[in-house]
Order: structure tokens, then sequence, then C-alpha cells
């Protein structure tokens, strides 16, 4: 439910505050005094395309805020959890217009682009009238409507389900088909390249151990030699470390006997002297160990050599050829059992396809069932809308195809002819705003027990109609309102007498710049406005009791 309307220097409007209530809200007010801004304004917030001429003069920007409790719209709540912007069962929306004409949109604080903010909307209010946006003239939305009155959802479920199923095999079946046209060539080339990836054992496969052992044999004469130039350093020769180690202990130990603090020292030279020996004898065997193999290192080099031209011939790297292998292997055991996976997806989405008929079938049978129900009801009501000669058909088109859709085979679309003699139209054909309006409420009433948008915008439905009829459009408005919001703009005191809350638009031209407010009216208040819609230049007491007694009337039922 809309709980808030902010307006900020918008047209006519320079600032306004409007809190909204559940049940039936009526916008009255003199011709030009600001109510069609107010739509404008709602539009605007819910994702109407920007204008800069919108802005008040001196303006730099406008700006509209509406704020919804959405404890009666689940839908929305869910829409707002799946999208990261829920908030506590409330929804802050803000549109705001600059003066080089960009707009920026929010939800819950969070910028958003104007299809995120056209796709909440939609389910948050419904606008109807002669010059905005319908739902209700989309043939989808017709479907729904006619959905909604048959209470097909489970069946509708099943039918969407079993195309979601065949959509999935079907898709593979046709990858799978297209990858067989290119198939033997494609298996050919696999196997070619597998035969030649086979040259490597890859049960042993070590490109780093076979990289480390060519770099140790390209350079074993460096090892050797450094290695016994260092082996007579530390042992070998004369003046070796190992005898200096020797003769420093000596001399040390000597000293020791008139410093015995120089015996920890000793000990530590000899640990050295130990350790130093080792390191020795450890080189000298690691020298005679090494054997310089020409042969070997053609080998390696030989071997080095395939695995990196067949790296570079399949662009990875050659630790990453075991990895190619197995994928090669694996891709071309799919291709050898594809033609069984072709026959099982094709008996498959066969089975799929009849199964879906059978249910759209049942599906529009119901669909077609419910259709008479529906045009019958929403006839007789617009007949009681001041279309004595008005017939609305529901009609239903089946399409039997092999390619299943969602929401089954049917198209619904909704067709009135207004006046006697006139062929049935489209709703999107029919000339007169006023009637498609009234059309429009006929459905709404109709089809409102299910309906899940919470709030709903009438912009003049009673254009072209008075007396009699006028009050029966009353009665329809705040019978929809009973589970809903409703917010009706009129110019008939027929209607404005049935609302729960009357809303009074008046104009301030006592500055430079005129500017409208918006006030809710006491029930004090209402008389001398019905009474004023209820026409005359001078307002005598026999039209003030007319709309008292029109007021007290409404309060009565």
């Amino acid at each position: 439910m809309l709980l808030n309307l902010t307006i900020l220097d918008l047209a006519v409007v320079k600032s306004l505050n409007l809190d909204l209530a559940q049940g039936m809200s009526v916008l009255t007010g003199e011709t030009g005094a600001g109510k069609s801004i107010l739509l404008t304004a709602l539009g605007l917030a819910l994702g109407d395309r920007a204008d800069s001429g919108y802005i008040r003069p001196d303006c730099s920007r406008a700006e509209v805020n509406l704020e919804f409790d959405l404890i009666d719209a689940p839908k929305a709540w869910q829409w707002l959890k799946d999208n990261d912007l829920d908030d506590e069962r409330q929804c802050f929306i803000r549109r705001v217009v600059s003066s080089d004409g960009r707009s920026k949109a929010y939800i819950n604080s969070r910028p958003v682009t104007l299809q995120t903010l056209q796709a909440l909307s939609e389910q948050l209010v419904e606008i109807h009238g002669q010059h905005a946006h319908l739902t209700l003239l989309h043939s989808d939305e017709q479907r729904r409507l006619l959905d909604v009155f048959a209470k097909t959802q489970p069946l509708l479920d099943k039918v969407n389900q079993c195309h979601k199923h065949w959509q999935h095999a079907h898709k593979e079946l046709n990858a799978l088909i297209k990858a067989n046209s290119e198939k033997h060539q494609r298996e050919e080339l696999l196997r070619y390249q597998l035969e030649e990836l086979q040259q490597l054992d890859f049960s042993r496969y070590d490109y780093a151990g076979l990289s480390e052992e060519h770099t140790k044999l390209a350079n074993l004469e460096h090892i050797l030699s450094t290695g016994q130039l260092q082996l007579d350093v530390l042992y070998e020769n004369d003046a070796s470390l190992h005898s200096s180690f020797n003769q420093s202990i000596k001399d040390l130990n000597h000293l020791a006997r008139f410093a015995p603090e120089l015996s920890d020292i000793v000990t530590l030279l000899s640990e050295a002297q130990i350790q130093t020996e080792e390191a020795a004898l450890q080189l000298r065997h690691f020298l005679k160990a090494q054997d310089a193999d020409p042969q070997r290192i053609a080998d390696l080099e030989n071997q080095i050599a395939i695995i990196q031209n067949l790296s570079r011939k399949h662009h990875v790297s050659p630790e990453q050829l075991p990895e190619l292998v197995q994928q090669l292997n694996s891709e071309l055991d799919g291709l050898t059992h594809s033609s069984e996976r072709i026959e099982a997806l094709t008996q498959e989405s066969a089975q799929l396809l009849t199964q879906y008929n059978e249910l759209a079938k049942q599906l529009s049978t119901k669909r077609q069932q419910q259709a008479k129900k529906l045009q019958k009801h929403i006839s007789a009501m617009i007949k009681e809308l001041g279309m004595p000669h008005g017939e609305f058909i529901v009609e239903v088109t089946q399409s039997i195809t092999d390619t299943p859709k969602l929401n089954g085979n049917d198209t619904v679309n909704f067709l009135v002819s207004a006046n006697v003699g006139l062929p049935p139209k489209p709703l999107t054909k029919v000339a007169s705003g006023g009637e498609l309006s009234r059309i429009s409420l006929a459905i709404q009433v109709t089809t409102a027990s299910d309906k899940s948008t919470p709030t709903m915008i009438f912009d003049e439905v009673d254009s072209g109609i008075g007396g009699g009829i006028a009050e029966i459009v009353g009665q329809k408005l705040r019978s929809l309102s009973h589970n809903r919001q409703v917010l009706c703009v009129t110019h008939l005191p027929q209607v404005a007498a049935q609302a729960h809350h009357h809303l009074y638009v008046e104009k301030n031209n006592q500055t430079d710049i005129t500017a409208s407010t918006v006030r809710l009216l006491t029930d004090a208040e209402r008389i001398p406005e019905v009474a004023r819609m209820l026409g005359g230049v001078t307002m005598t007491a026999n039209t003030l009791a007319h709309a008292q007694e029109m007021l007290t009337h409404a309060l009565a039922h």
C-alpha cells in the first residue's frame, strides 16, 4: 500500500507531503488545480520517462518520493529480496530529475536502472486512465487475468515445468546433432592428437625432473672442477681448512692451561672441524659418483624438445600436457557415445512434447470454459457502467505446435463491442478513453478477489457519464477498495461521495509562481466540496442538503 507521496519542485507543486490510507481515496478540485500533476508525479516515480520540462521554474531539479508498506504486497517483497533491495517490509522509491534532462532512480536508497524500477512498480501500482499506461492492454496480462479468474495456477505450473524440461532436453539434443554433423572429422583429429601425445610416457611424466637432470649434466664439468677445488680447500691440501683447525686447536689447548676460559672456544673449534670433515667426505663421495654421459644428455635434450614442441602446438605449458590428454580422451569418449545420447534425447523430447500438449490442451479447455463465465460477468458490469449495448468477449485461441511455449499454447485477447452493430475489437483499438477506463474497471472488479497489486489508481474513469451510472461507478470503486487501496481522480460528486477519504487539490496564486497544494478534507469540509461538484454558480441550501444526503447515503452502504 502507498503510505506517503512527497513532491519537491515539480511543475505547479513546490512542496507536498501527502499521507495516504487504505480504502478508497478521491482527488477533486477545480479544473486546472493540479490534479493531473499528482498522477504525473506518481508515474514519474514508478518509471515513466523523465522530462526537464517537469521542473518548477527557477529550480535545478525536481524530486518525487514514494513510501510503500509491503504487508499486502508479498510478490513485491519477494522481488526486492531476490534483487537484494529489501528493507524490513518497507519500500522507498525516489526519482530525481535534473534540469539537463537526466534522471536518477533509487529503491531503498540504492541506485537502480529505470528498467529495474519499472519491474518493481508493476507489482506495486496499476494506473488506469485515458492517458496512462495500462498493463491490461498487454496480451500476457489478459491471459494472466483469465488464469486468475479460472484458478488454473496448479495446472499452469505443470505446463511450465514440462516446458522447462522439454527446453533443456531440446537444447542439448540440438547441440549434439550439430556436433554430430562434424563428428567424424573431429574424431579423426582427436585420435591423431592423442597418438601424437602418446609418444610421451605420461605414467612417469616429470617435466620438471627432466629439466633439472639436463641442467645438471650440461654443467657437470664445471661442477666437478669447482667441487674438487673446494675439496682441496676443505681437506686435502697441506694448507686446508682441516689442517688450520688442527693447528688452532693445538695452540689454544696449550693456552687453556693458563686461561681455562679458552676451553669453550676449543670445544667450538673441535665441533666445527668435525662438521668440515663430514662435509668434505660427502663432497668427495658426490664427485666420485658423477659420470659424464653424453648419450644421456642427448636423450634428455630429445625428450625435452618433444615436450616443448607439443606444448607449443597445443598452446599449453609442458606441465599441462597430462591434463590435456585427459580432456581429449573425455571428448573422444563423448563423441563415441553421442549417437546413443541423441537417440535417448530424441525419445525424451518426444515424450515431453506429448505430455506438454496434453497438459496444454487441458489448460486450454479450462480457460475456454471460464472465459465464457468471465465475459458474461464483465458484459453485465459494463452495461451497468453506462455501456447499455456493450458486449465483452474473451477470445482464447489454441495452436498446436511442435515448439512448446511458456504458459501454454493459448493466445488470450479481450475484445469489446461498445455499440450495436459494431464488430468486437481488441481493447487496444477502443477509441474512447472513458469507455476503456470503465471496461478496465469492470475487469478489475470481476477479477479483484485474487489480485495481487495493492494500489490501483483510476484517472477520470467517470469521463462521459453521469447520473445514476456515476453512482454505480463510485460503488464499484468502493467495493474494489475493500481489500486494497484505490485512488481516483474524479469530477463527479456521485463518485466522490463514495470515498473513504477525500483529498482536495487547490491552487495558490498569492506568489509570483502558481503553486498547488493538497489537503485531506474533514467530514464537514466534504459537504461544500461535493456541493460545488454538483454544479451551479450559487451554492444554495438545497445543494448543500443534496450533498449531505449523498454522503450520508454512501456512508450507510
